[in-house]
């Protein structure tokens, strides 16, 4: 074992006690990433190589800081993000609702599906879509100045229409003629703020996290921007919590001019996203 490997075998230990998740993959990455070396190559860094730096971003990540703040990037699906303070870091978790979203685009047979994401934080979904579905028109709006720093970032030289505004009155331009609409929107209860792991709560924006009491005041706002911007037969694809479900399949009722609300499952079998179809007239 060389002298990097060894090092990263403590870091782990100490991430690990840290109550850090993924201990080693964090060792791992924080090593890869100020070698300048993949997570697979770190066996090839010469002892004398070794950057006493590293235990300065393994103290960090020992704080609780988000390992993507330190590396000052996110990986999503395909893509490379540049993430830092004051926008919303991507989760795993997301990419499931993009892969329904991509499926459900695909099934529809429009040769240039017109796509909106509503709160795009750093534009991961946006990107993604854009990127998987080459013929796609995809629009995202952000509220935060901070946050779209990051988007501005990532959307350089992509054919994604961002704009800044409010979700609730974004694309008035675009109402009646959008396939499907898209969100990861803020769903976590104000009572709730105890119980978040402390890279969110300490580190996320609180607007990027926090809804209301019960987490969905923004999903029933959100509600009404979907069916104003969807054509008749369109699709609503909505991230939740996991303890929401159930729930925000109801704000999507028939009597709202839904059909098909349902929840779906993300890849650890927990209810994660809710979708509806608006009806035809």
């Amino acid at each position: 074992m060389n002298l990097l490997l060894a090092e990263v075998a403590q870091a782990t230990q100490r991430l690990a006690d840290a109550g850090v998740p993924s201990p080693r993959t964090d060792a791992e990455e924080l090593a890869a990433f100020l070698h300048g070396v993949k997570r697979g190559e770190l066996h090839t860094v010469p002892d004398a190589d070794f950057d006493a730096r590293y235990w300065e971003v393994v103290a960090r990540r020992e704080a609780r800081e988000p390992l993507q703040h330190i590396t000052g990037r996110a990986y999503f699906r395909y893509l490379e993000l540049q993430v830092g303070p004051g926008v919303f870091v991507p989760r795993p978790e997301t990419e499931s609702v993009v892969g329904w979203a991509i499926d459900a685009v695909r099934a529809m047979d429009v040769v240039e599906p017109c796509i909106v994401d509503l709160c795009t934080g750093s534009g991961a979904i946006a990107l993604a879509l854009a990127q998987e579905v080459p013929r796609s028109r995809v629009h995202a709006v952000e509220l935060s100045e901070e946050a779209l720093v990051w988007t501005r970032k990532n959307m350089e030289g992509s054919r994604v229409d961002l704009r800044q505004g409010d979700a609730l009155t974004a694309f008035p331009d675009l109402d009646g003629q959008v396939d499907l609409v898209i969100s990861n929107p803020p769903y976590i209860p104000l009572t709730e703020w105890e119980y978040v792991a402390p890279e969110a709560r300490d580190h996320d924006p609180q607007m990027a996290l926090f809804s209301g009491e019960d987490g969905l005041d923004l999903i029933r706002g959100l509600e009404r921007t979907a069916h104003r911007l969807l054509r008749p037969g369109g699709v609503v694809v909505v991230e939740h919590a996991d303890t929401q479900g159930g729930q925000v399949p109801w704000i999507f009722t028939e009597e709202r001019g839904w059909a098909d609300a349902a929840d779906h499952p993300d890849l650890n079998n927990r209810p994660r996203f809710a979708t509806a179809r608006k009806a035809l007239p």
